[in-house]
């Protein structure tokens, strides 16, 4: 073998490397930016503001007998139910209306939280009620698990 066919058997070898070397370098960074998606994609939020969402992921933690008590009793007050939850929003939402208003008017902001408050005592009681019918249906470890049953997200109530 010449010293110039042995150049080009070197050159060919040295060029199959860096091919090889950047083709690991590539998919070495494709394979980091599809961990790096799969870690850092945020978990959705588990907070809901429609009460009939999260009682349905209540009662997904609950035996299966249980979980279709807690669904019968929900369809069957649903019309109540819904109704007192769209006043708690509306009223929540006159609130919002109020403290944007300008110039501000206090009273204005007052009568929107109180008529608030009102609001979510009776939505509380509908669904409140709805549960007290329901729990001499309940197993003990449905009515245990309603009892330590609360939402994944910090900051938000019912």
């Amino acid at each position: 073998m010449t010293v110039t066919e042995m150049a080009q058997v070197a050159s060919r070898a040295a060029g199959s490397r860096w091919l090889l070397l950047g083709s690991l370098a590539l998919n070495l960074f494709f394979i980091g930016i599809a961990v790096a998606m799969a870690i850092r994609t945020p978990e959705q939020p588990r907070w809901d503001p429609n009460v009939f969402v999260r009682v349905d992921r209540l009662a997904d933690s609950l035996p299966a007998t249980d979980a279709a008590l807690v669904r019968s009793a929900m369809a069957e007050h649903r019309d109540a139910i819904a109704a007192a939850q769209d006043r708690y929003h509306a009223a929540r939402e006159k609130i919002r209306a109020a403290f944007r208003r300008d110039p501000v008017d206090v009273a204005a902001i007052r009568e929107a939280m109180a008529e608030t408050r009102a609001a979510r005592q009776n939505f509380d009681q509908v669904i409140q009620g709805v549960f007290a019918e329901l729990a001499p249906q309940l197993s003990s470890t449905a009515r245990h698990r309603l009892a330590d049953w609360r939402s994944k997200s910090a900051g938000h109530h019912s």
